[in-house]
């Protein structure tokens, strides 16, 4: 028993469970990132409208009715009110009326806002913030504790929501890790490798809004699985027959 124990010992490779191990002190020179995301159908946004003119912004800044109830990495649920993208990517403004919101990013539905305040002369010099209320990753798989993570500053890289996911497990392939994310359309899906630098270059490193990232699990915990799943009719079996055998005894 002792010789085979230290057989699947020797076995692991202890390189594929730690992170980067093809670094010692390196500094990387990562190409930019965009992180600007693209407005997407059913994103819930706030916008907060500011002029020279306070009295003037009050009818753009009242509550959108549109109200969600979401839960947040903690557990705890909040009321979100803001506008939300329709199925036909608009959002309802008020007096400017349906606003085409999805495949813009935030800066260019913005613009588009500003200019219609202005060319139709209703405010002077707007002033617009728009943030997302449902920016969140799903992480699932081989980790501490698979979460929804709501990111409130809309910025999160790939490390930071497995650590808020508990890290990956012993038993998670760190060289295969799953990013799935909608493009318009499609669904794309890579993977990415904790054990290399390369990781830092990716632009799937930061994370967007919506995307799924999904750990395996390791050949030895598919096999250690699968070998429990075998083995359990067995054991019930006997002692079923046990139960069975000393039953008969007592009688």
């Amino acid at each position: 028993m002792l010789s085979i124990l230290i057989f699947n010992l020797s076995c692991i490779d202890i390189k594929k469970a730690v992170y980067f191990n093809d670094t010692y002190r390196a500094e990387i020179a990562a190409p930019p990132v965009d992180l600007e995301p693209v407005i997407q159908k059913s994103d819930l946004l706030s916008i907060s409208v500011m002029s020279l003119l306070p009295a003037a912004t009050e009818i753009f800044n009242i509550p959108n009715e549109n109200k969600i109830t979401s839960s947040t990495s903690t557990g705890t649920n909040s009321n979100a009110a803001g506008y939300l993208v329709d199925k036909d990517g608009y959002i309802f403004f008020p007096i400017l009326g349906n606003i085409k919101a999805a495949g813009l990013t935030k800066k260019e539905l913005r613009e588009n806002i500003v200019k219609s305040l202005v060319d139709k002369k209703l405010l002077l010099e707007p002033n617009i913030t728009i943030r997302y209320l449902n920016f969140k990753v799903t992480v699932l798989g081989e980790v501490g504790h698979p979460t929804v993570v709501n990111v409130q500053n809309e910025k999160i890289t790939l490390l930071e929501a497995l650590g808020l996911a508990g890290d990956v497990t012993i038993s998670g392939r760190r060289d295969n890790v799953r990013v799935i994310r909608d493009e318009g359309v499609k669904k794309i899906v890579t993977s990415l490798n904790l054990n290399s630098s390369e990781l830092f270059t990716s632009p799937y490193y930061y994370l967007k809004s919506n995307d799924i990232v999904y750990v395996e699990p390791n050949r030895s915990k598919v096999a250690s699985t699968s070998r429990t799943t075998l083995l359990l009719p067995v054991i019930f079996s006997a002692l079923s027959v046990v139960i069975i055998s000393v039953d008969r005894l007592l009688r």
